[in-house]
């Protein structure tokens, strides 16, 4: 059974950075489309960015794209969240999550498609 683990989420100033980090559990990583979800306070949880098993293919939405990288390293089971330029918008809890099934070139937009969460970790940016 995968699990993973956020880290990296804090305070932090507009125009700041955070990189998330999320480490995941067993030996298959290098098989799952991963990605990047967030929900701020009183709304839905939305799409955020998502990489394929290789990691050859990204995606963003459109309110991060250009700020926030996502990247992984297969050698340590490790999916990052490299966030820049923050805005006090960004505030909001953010979940990786795992694809286990999607296809090894895929990326992974749609959150009902993910089927391993992670707790999420608390980003706070202050205006």
């Amino acid at each position: 059974q995968v699990q993973l683990v956020e880290s990296g989420g804090g305070l932090v100033q507009a125009g700041g950075s955070l990189r998330l980090s999320c480490a995941a559990s067993g030996r298959t990583f290098s098989r799952y489309a991963m990605g990047w979800f967030r929900q701020a306070p009183g709304k839905e949880r939305e799409f955020v960015a998502t990489i394929s098993a290789s990691g050859g293919r990204t995606y963003y939405a459109d309110s991060v794209k250009g700020r926030f990288t996502i990247s992984r390293d297969n050698a340590r089971d490790t999916m990052y969240l490299q966030m820049n330029s923050l805005k006090p918008e960004d505030t909001a809890v953010y979940y990786c999550a795992a694809d286990r099934n999607a296809w090894p070139t895929a990326v992974v937009a749609t959150e009902y498609e993910y089927d391993v969460w992670g707790q999420g970790t608390q980003v706070t940016v202050s205006s």
